[in-house]
């Protein structure tokens, strides 16, 4: 919903939703709801509970919202470039060093050796993710997309948020490469018809899909019997019981965040509206929300510069017959 979004439909959205909805799926998964307790479905930290919510209820606004203008022309998608590469590595690497916060911080107890078993099973997964990611991007566009692999790792540690707490490292490996190329050929099927500007849907939808069905497949036994919630995966029991309350926890979550968030956006486009003007968006919402650029250097309209209203254009100060100075002139090579 970027570069296109009022701000006041953040703050209108943003309360009911943390009040509301994200108690609704945290409750059942974190705190001792039917889906926890009874079912026996696993998030020890939040692939479903926080990612696959966020994206949902970010889709559901996509939906109302519309594309960018110039997304979508004769029938192809147009990309539309980010600003700075090296500061949203910058942001992957700041995320990646979060996660070990996140993850390990979900032990809810720091002096055991659990604790380290999350950090090593959070980094290979995420380490997993960023070369599988460069692999998949590389097999598709034949260039190492950097982008690409700062969405594999963020893809990977969304996914082993929920089994980060239930698997052995071998398996963290696993779950984080297999979101590394999952969020790679998400972001090229789904930029064809959304316009989903920093892949969003794939990394925190599709990639914390992924890791709370990992749970049904890789949780250990002993792991499963040390957190308390639920039992062994399929590759340990040979029981498709862990998995199928992994697909019923991810199904009732995405079913109640969608209908409700679709509701409340709904509710705010009929009434204040959700997108700004097309004249706002094409001067960018930098200077129509906050009343300045946020990259000055490149659109200030200083004397002499291109970038001018339209009834004070530039004037070249310099009359053409006016002799170069010296130090400006060329000088020919000898």
């Amino acid at each position: 919903m970027l570069e296109r979004t009022k701000f006041i439909v953040y703050i209108l959205f943003g309360v009911p939703f943390a009040a509301f909805i994200y108690p609704l799926i945290s409750h059942q998964l974190f705190g001792g709801g039917f889906l926890m307790a009874t079912l026996g479905s696993q998030d020890f930290a939040g692939s479903t509970v926080v990612h696959l919510t966020g994206a949902t209820a970010g889709l559901a606004g996509l939906l109302l919202l519309g594309a960018r203008i110039g997304k979508y022309e004769r029938g192809r998608s147009n990309a539309i470039p980010g600003h700075n590469m090296p500061l949203a590595q910058l942001g992957v690497l700041i995320l990646w060093f979060g996660w070990f916060g996140f993850n390990p911080g979900s032990t809810l107890n720091a002096t055991n050796l659990h604790f380290a078993d999350v950090v090593v099973v959070t980094n290979l997964a995420a380490a997993g993710g960023a070369v599988a990611a460069l692999v998949t991007v590389y097999l598709i566009t034949k260039t190492m997309d950097v982008g690409m692999i700062g969405n594999g790792a963020i893809a990977a540690l969304v996914a082993i948020t929920a089994p980060s707490g239930y698997v052995e490292p071998w398996a963290g490996i696993v779950i984080g490469a297999v979101a590394g190329v999952i969020v790679v050929v998400g972001v090229l099927a789904l930029d064809r018809v959304l316009d989903d500007p920093v892949g969003a849907l794939p990394a925190h939808g599709m990639a914390g899909i992924w890791g709370t069905l990992s749970c049904g497949l890789f949780t250990t036994p002993a792991l499963a019997k040390f957190n308390g919630v639920g039992q062994g995966g399929l590759f340990y029991t040979g029981s498709f019981h862990q998995l199928g309350a992994q697909a019923i926890a991810v199904g009732a979550s995405f079913v109640t965040v969608f209908v409700l968030s679709y509701g409340l956006f709904w509710i705010i486009k009929k009434t204040v509206g959700l997108r700004v003007s097309a004249g706002e968006e094409m001067e960018g919402l930098d200077i129509s929300e906050h009343g300045m650029w946020g990259y000055p250097e490149s659109f200030m309209p200083v004397p002499g510069g291109v970038y001018r209203p339209a009834d004070t254009p530039t004037v070249n100060p310099h009359p053409h017959d006016e002799p170069v100075p010296a130090q400006h002139k060329e000088v020919s090579p000898a």
